[in-house]
């Protein structure tokens, strides 16, 4: 099977909406919109879609950028198209970006997902020390 990773359209959303949901990786509720999206990529954002050649939707790697890093989010796979390799590929699209922009790139991974922290650490990401994420959501 082929797989294409291409940009981000504003048609994908829902589909997009759906596996985020499933995987855990966002919600409406947690600022996860079309305006949220569409902001950030007017400030530089990237937004990488993986697709079969279906055109299905089955993964995707939002990075957003602060002006002093990038930051990766929303990085997943559906998982019926878990362990084929496909998180390589698209981690592989995601750290060529960053590289072409010449900027680092952090994020955020929950503690017991031992899959993804593995993933990461593979491609040479690092722990930051004892750092806490801390958060406001509502106002």
């Amino acid at each position: 099977m082929k797989y294409i990773i291409r940009d981000y359209k504003t048609e994908d959303y829902e589909e997009m909406m759906e596996i985020w949901k499933d995987l855990g990786l966002g919600s409406k509720e947690r600022g996860d919109n079309r305006e949220v999206i569409d902001k950030t990529l007017k400030m530089g954002a990237k937004l990488f879609i993986l697709e079969n050649e279906s055109k299905e939707i089955i993964g995707s790697s939002w990075i957003t950028f602060d002006g002093r890093r990038l930051l990766l989010h929303h990085f997943g796979i559906k998982r019926e198209y878990q362990g084929k390799g496909l998180s390589k590929i698209l981690m592989n699209k995601t750290l060529e970006y960053a590289k072409e922009k010449n900027i680092q790139i952090k994020l955020e991974v929950h503690k017991d997902n031992i899959k993804a922290i593995n993933l990461y650490k593979q491609y040479g990401f690092k722990e930051l020390g004892d750092y806490l994420i801390l958060i406001i959501r509502k106002y």
